[in-house]
């Protein structure tokens, strides 16, 4: 039975933080990178332009997970974007157009879940996204600036040390629609892959040049999360590629903590 010095030492200010802290550490979702699911939530809700290349995109991407460890559940529905919904993955993948429809309350879900330590992947048009969100472009480091080339390139794999694209031979050519983009984070991103310019005419119009020049892969981190974007995967050739499947599949065991 509590006595009535008992109970004033319950209410004592100290006492109620420490089991304030006890109560959130039992009932936050888990942010250690071990707790959490290997499971990704493949988005490819449209809002602008729809890429053909979707259908094939999701089955490849299943497939590679099924070979890495991972699940991939590919959806639509802005309706995923709940605290609860989402904490049945370890991260989210993006390939999406336009001003996506999401509630306040899902972006705050979504930003929550990145912010605790979930992954993030974006692939193309992941960064032809959410123009007037601006927390967007601080979790995924910059926007689309217009396609002046869709034609054989060469990509310049520019840290091979990185385990992501540790795999990769120096340079790659590839047939594809060559993303510009405006707004980079320089300082909060680690590039991966460069566009060689050598490969290109810069003077062709709608070229936009910039003083961080053409990335087209890169890494960063929002709060405790891991964020991956790669501008390529127009074409359903691009995703056939062995090498860009191995990317892919390094760059989702990144996000999700495990060893590539």
């Amino acid at each position: 039975m509590l006595t009535a010095m008992d109970f004033n030492w319950f209410r004592h200010p100290n006492v109620l933080a420490i089991l304030g802290a006890m109560l959130s550490a039992l009932t936050v979702s888990p942010s250690h990178a071990q707790d959490r699911p290997g499971r990704i939530l493949y988005f490819t809700h449209a809002a602008g332009y729809r890429h053909e290349v979707i259908p094939d995109s999701q089955d490849i991407l299943k497939k590679i997970g099924a070979a890495a460890g991972f699940e991939v559940t590919a959806s639509e529905d802005v309706a995923a974007f709940t605290a609860e919904n989402l904490r049945q993955y370890g991260a989210v993948m993006f390939f999406t157009s336009g001003e996506l429809p999401l509630s306040n309350a899902q972006q705050a879900a979504f930003m929550d879940f990145i912010r605790r330590g979930g992954g993030f992947l974006g692939v193309h048009s992941a960064t032809d996204t959410f123009y007037l969100w601006p927390e967007y472009q601080k979790l995924i480091g910059g926007y689309f600036d217009h396609h002046p080339w869709h034609q054989e390139v060469v990509v310049r794999v520019v840290e091979r040390g990185d385990p992501v694209v540790a795999c990769l031979c120096e340079s790659i050519a590839v047939t594809d629609e060559i993303y510009q983009i405006r707004d980079f984070d320089v300082g909060g991103s680690r590039v991966l892959l460069r566009l060689d310019l050598d490969s290109v005419d810069l003077s062709r119009p709608n070229v936009h040049r910039h003083p961080y020049g053409w990335p087209l892969a890169w890494t960063r981190s929002y709060g405790s999360g891991r964020i991956f974007y790669e501008a390529l995967g127009h074409e359903v050739a691009v995703w056939r590629a062995p090498w860009f499947q191995q990317m892919l599949r390094n760059a989702a065991l990144w996000v999700l903590r495990r060893v590539p």
